[in-house]
């Protein structure tokens, strides 16, 4: 079977966790801020490292203040942690469609659903295309709420010449092995603004102070830290900051795979009928995470099981998150984002890693070719 994400894993790699296995430190050591600083070097945001993507939007909802009583605003379309982690808050998560071209959060439609109980909006970069945040952050200012960019698709990618960490005023990675790099599994939170940033660092470290000037009794002695709000334990080990400096030492390298592989998707489907294909705005620069196509006429479903079975690990990305049976049995109900249902029902996401060989493409297309001209 032919994966639609994989890792690429080069000796370099495994060196840097095998020096790491073999010092003295496998955690919270020299290893997680130096993955610190080489992420900001990417994202062009100072960075917290955490566990997963899902504990990075968990600690970026922390950081924001999110809780009862608040409202989040966000996409359905994305995995369901960009608006559960929200919920675990206590939020109200309210979904706003997407548009049709990128199936990022539309702007208008986030206009039209923020009220003054609004304490973030939550954009994805899906697939690796920037949201459009500049639109996105002027609400956001008129109603005094956060922006939180969950770049889980997107690190690597830049928006009219920024990159991605510095677009909203928090922003979280994931490390995941079908991303753009690899922890394993990791993520990250970034923030140009410092008190964010702060939060964000406390929650993941279970809420410890150890600040000298951030201590309500300094005098108890060398041992003493305080827990003034309450916090998890979200670190990820020098093991795996090893393999994420490792991996972002070839980001340009993965990302000028990825554009080439993108780029010779369009031109080898661009004849394809019942196919439409992803598009790329003026002013933003992706490194694709995935390669979303459409399947028109209500194909999908038999494209997918054909290519499956042909031996192609085609993917939906994603099921609208308020069709999951635990938003349903909240009350909320499918027709409520248009544009977001419409855009499932056609996706399609075809195989896109940094290995993956022209051979291999010229199968993955000509399988798409033969089915859909059946």
């Amino acid at each position: 079977m032919l994966p639609y994400g994989r890792q690429s894993i080069d000796q370099a790699d495994v060196e840097a966790v095998l020096a790491a296995l073999g010092s003295d430190w496998l955690t919270t050591g020299p290893r997680v801020a130096q993955f610190e600083a080489d992420i900001e070097a990417v994202a062009g945001a100072p960075a917290v490292t955490v566990t997963n993507g899902t504990t990075a939007l968990h600690t970026a909802y922390a950081a924001a203040g999110v809780g009862p009583g608040d409202e989040v605003v966000t996409t359905p379309m994305t995995f369901v942690a960009t608006a559960s982690c929200a919920n675990l808050f206590g939020a109200k998560v309210i979904f706003a469609d997407v548009e049709d071209e990128t199936a990022n959060l539309d702007p208008a439609a986030v206009e039209a659903v923020v009220t003054s109980r609004t304490k973030a909006i939550t954009a994805v970069d899906y697939a690796g295309h920037p949201a459009e945040y500049d639109a996105l952050r002027k609400i956001a200012e008129r109603v005094e709420a956060v922006t939180i960019g969950d770049a889980a698709h997107a690190i690597g990618s830049t928006y009219h010449g920024r990159p991605v960490g510095t677009l909203a005023d928090l922003t979280t990675f994931s490390f995941f092995p079908t991303k753009n790099l690899t922890t394993a599994e990791g993520g990250a939170v970034a923030s140009t603004r410092a008190g964010l940033l702060a939060a964000a660092r406390t929650f993941r470290n279970i809420g410890m102070v150890r600040d000298q000037d951030k201590l309500r009794h300094p005098d108890e002695g060398g041992w003493y830290y305080e827990v003034q709000s309450f916090g998890l334990n979200f670190r990820l080990p020098d093991l795996l900051c090893a393999l994420g400096s490792s991996q972002l030492g070839r980001i340009a390298e993965f990302k000028a795979a990825r554009q080439r592989l993108t780029a010779r998707y369009g031109e080898l489907l661009a004849d394809v009928p019942g196919l439409r294909l992803p598009i790329q705005r003026e002013g933003v620069d992706p490194m694709r995470h995935l390669y979303p196509v459409r399947i028109l006429d209500g194909r999908r479903r038999e494209v997918y099981d054909r290519m499956r079975e042909a031996g192609i690990g085609v993917q939906v990305n994603y099921i609208p998150v308020y069709w999951h049976p635990v938003y349903a049995d909240m009350g909320y109900r499918r027709g409520m984002c248009p544009v977001a249902e419409a855009f499932y029902a056609e996706e399609l996401s075809l195989p896109l890693f940094v290995d993956l060989t022209d051979a291999d493409q010229d199968r993955v297309v000509e399988a798409l070719r033969h089915i859909l001209g059946s």
